[in-house]
């Protein structure tokens, strides 16, 4: 399986948490060295807490679950 599939499987694992209070996740893209592009949406994309959602939960899991990933930052 190729790490951008990889990638997206996983973050459809970590998605229904964020459906669950509203908000919702959209890969953008898997940049050179590991690092991921996601866009957060509903609920989630003007929550305070994005930020922390983002590197706490997502990242995290992200790079337990997959070593090559290195980082995931939110674009807009």
């Amino acid at each position: 399986m190729a790490l951008v599939d990889k990638v997206k499987a996983k973050l459809n694992e970590i998605r229904p948490r964020l459906q669950s209070d509203g908000g919702d996740l959209e890969f953008v893209s898997l940049e050179d060295g590991g690092k991921v592009q996601v866009k957060l949406t509903g609920s989630c994309a003007g929550c305070p807490m994005a930020t922390m959602t983002i590197k706490q939960s997502v990242e995290l899991e992200l790079r337990d679950a997959i070593p090559e990933i290195t980082e995931v930052v939110q674009v807009f």
